[in-house]
């Protein structure tokens, strides 16, 4: 008996659909994560992952914070460097600010800033790396300031009106980034007094002036102490910031300096490749071997880590 020919198609297409079916949904996920499993490639196919007194503690490839309760360093650790996503596997993101995100959006006075929906403010990229430098600075012992920032830490910028528009005599000048009843980082410009800012006032009409002020060129916290990567999650901060660091865990450890110097240079990756990058030091591996050097616990401080279920909360 001669099968009808729409019965034939569909049979055809029943076939392939079981075929492709065994093929790439089974045969070939089972294929790949055997040749995973593989002596040399299970480590890195399964995450990374790193273990203190047999329980896991986050991964070699992500980064995570150290911090307490409160969300304040904890001074025998290490710290990494900023995250846009809170080091959230689940929101790996950048800021996607740049050089000319200089200016805050203020935020309303009468909602509270703690609250879920928070009162509108956002921070520009040039403020989050004040804030963020004074931060460090405080935190390390050393001079925060850096060209384009405010001793409060936000940046150091004017909307400044001119008679003509964009050039002529001054007749305003506002420091846009900090809200009244702050006072200005500068207390006058080209002979006019300069304003704090209100919330609501439309200063948009103002040329925007930022103002280098007299910090260094080149601030002893470097710019991984300040800036996030591209992932958000980068595990590792740069040499610098790691010796930058240095006294500060020794002395809650009780340590000399030397030898954490010394676990700082034993952590150390080179270059990729040998000329792609610049060196680093993975963060949590450099905590866990300062933790076994001091016979402690070897797991790391609070973190902001979720990547394996509950063990990533500590």
């Amino acid at each position: 008996m001669r099968i009808p020919g729409w019965i034939s198609q569909h049979l055809a297409a029943l076939r392939a659909v079981l075929l492709f079916t065994v093929v790439l949904g089974l045969a070939y996920p089972l294929v790949v994560t055997g040749v995973a499993q593989l002596p040399g490639l299970r480590e890195r196919a399964n995450g990374s992952v790193v273990e203190a007194n047999g329980k896991p503690v986050g991964s070699s490839l992500i980064g995570q914070s150290f911090t307490d309760a409160d969300g304040n360093p904890v001074a025998k650790y290490f710290q990494s460097r900023p995250s846009a996503s809170g080091y959230d596997p689940d929101a790996t993101a950048a800021s996607n600010l740049g050089p000319e995100s200089i200016e805050d959006t203020l935020g309303d006075p009468a909602l509270d800033p703690n609250s879920e929906d928070g009162d509108g403010s956002k921070q520009a990229l040039l403020t989050q790396v004040c804030a963020r430098s004074k931060a460090v600075g405080e935190l390390e012992g050393v001079s925060g300031a850096r060209p384009y920032c405010t001793s409060d830490g936000v940046g150091a910028v004017l909307r400044v009106f001119y008679t003509g528009g964009l050039s002529g005599k001054v007749t305003r000048a506002v420091s846009v980034n900090q809200a009244c009843p702050a006072t200005p980082f500068l207390p006058v410009y080209e002979g006019v007094s300069v304003e704090c800012a209100k919330f609501g006032e439309d200063y948009s009409k103002g040329v925007l002036v930022p103002v280098r002020g007299d910090a260094p060129q080149t601030s002893p916290v470097p710019a991984d102490a300040v800036t996030a990567s591209g992932s958000s999650l980068d595990p590792h901060i740069s040499v610098e910031y790691a010796k930058l660091q240095a006294k500060r865990v020794a002395a809650a450890r009780g340590l000399p300096v030397e030898k954490v110097d010394a676990l700082i240079d034993e952590h150390t990756t080179g270059r990729v490749l040998g000329f792609i990058g610049e060196p680093g030091v993975n963060v949590l591996e450099l905590n866990l071997a300062l933790d076994r050097g001091c016979h402690a616990s070897a797991r790391p401080a609070p973190t902001a880590w979720r990547g394996i279920g509950e063990h990533g909360r500590h």
